[in-house]
């Protein structure tokens, strides 16, 4: 068949800008881990050595990266002064800690997903899992920083609100269990915003539940924050106003005996609050860039644990919400709603 040379020339430019993209990252971490981002934020227009100085890193290798970051569009340079600057929209994604578009730190995912290729091409190849626990450990930190900044931007000011009669109960007074709570920040910022609540937080992965109980004890809130280990089929409690599942539930190797065994935990008339990433019913809904990175992460990690865990189902990090709809409907649950949508994220309530 002749080649199309301009659908060549496409595809061609297009896997350059990738391929540019993932130079780029490993700069953007550089940048993040060793203070330039930061030292750049507020500042002005600075020279390569007077960021140098500010940083404390060799002027040279500080002027190439500073023309790699200005080549990509993450920082500004002005020709006439020779200088670089941070502008604040560009500091507001990559030095600003606090910031719900503070991406910098997604990048160790990456760093993850290359460092675990062997194990990725080996599960590929013979059908086999890779259990969350076995990854390297830059993508525990890189999902936990990632999501720690969606979720104060989004949790307490939308998430909750959405749901119904969830905050009235918070305010008053409720049990609510964190399940797959990785370093628990979601649990945290609800036990902030809502004292008179208790929080449990339960993840099966050890280091990530030693981290949580650490970062609870340093925030001042482990009298009521609690953190353990225990799988979604088998923590302790019952009578919970609020079931959480943050970007978990599809990693599950069995999500229906996980959503049942969430509907015996419940207080009456409690709630399931499901957080899971945004994806339409269809592949053809999910071909855009939001959903090339999910099913790229899906690949390595989410269908990896679920298939390590040999259970009924491999729903992927695309599930939508007609498959999810399904789990909670085979778990028992009667009601079942999209409560709203982000540009990352379902927000969906159940209810029995």
């Amino acid at each position: 068949m002749a080649l199309d040379e301009g659908k060549l020339n496409d595809l061609v430019t297009r896997l350059v800008g990738d391929i540019s993209a993932g130079y780029g990252g490993v700069m953007v971490a550089l940048g993040d881990k060793l203070g330039l981002y930061k030292a750049m934020a507020g500042a002005g227009p600075l020279s390569s050595e007077e960021l140098a100085r500010r940083s404390g890193c060799a002027e040279r290798y500080v002027r190439e990266w500073l023309n790699s970051q200005a080549a990509g569009g993450y920082v500004t340079y002005h020709p006439r002064s020779a200088t670089y600057e941070l502008t604040p929209e560009q500091a507001y994604a990559l030095a600003d800690e606090d910031s719900p578009v503070y991406l910098a730190p997604a990048w160790q995912v990456v760093a993850s997903m290359w460092a675990d290729e062997p194990k990725s091409r080996e599960a590929i190849r013979t059908g086999k899992g890779v259990a969350w626990g076995d990854h390297d450990e830059r993508l525990f930190c890189g999902v936990a920083a990632f999501y720690r900044n969606a979720y104060r931007g989004s949790l307490l000011q939308q998430w909750l609100p959405s749901l119904d009669g969830v905050v009235d109960k918070l305010e008053r007074g409720a049990r609510v269990a964190d399940i797959g709570c990785g370093f628990g920040h979601s649990t945290m910022l609800m036990a902030q915003a809502f004292p008179k609540s208790r929080f449990f937080g339960f993840d099966y992965h050890a280091g990530s539940v030693k981290a949580a109980t650490e970062a609870a004890r340093e925030a001042g809130l482990s009298d009521r924050v609690g953190f353990a280990q225990a799988d979604a089929t088998a923590y302790p409690g019952h009578g919970y106003d609020l079931i959480c599942f943050f970007d978990c539930l599809h990693d599950m190797g069995r999500p229906v005996e996980a959503a049942a065994y969430a509907a015996k935990r419940l207080a009456k008339n409690g709630t399931v609050m499901l957080i899971e990433p945004l994806a339409g019913d269809r592949v053809e809904d999910n071909l855009n860039p939001v959903g090339r990175l999910y099913y790229s992460a899906s690949t390595t990690m989410c269908c990896a644990h679920a298939i390590a865990e040999q259970g009924t189902h491999v729903l992927g990090a695309q599930a939508g919400h007609g498959r999810l709809a399904d789990v909670f409907k085979a778990a028992g649950f009667a009601h079942f709603r999209q409560a709203m949508q982000t540009p990352f994220n379902l927000v969906l309530e159940a209810r029995l």
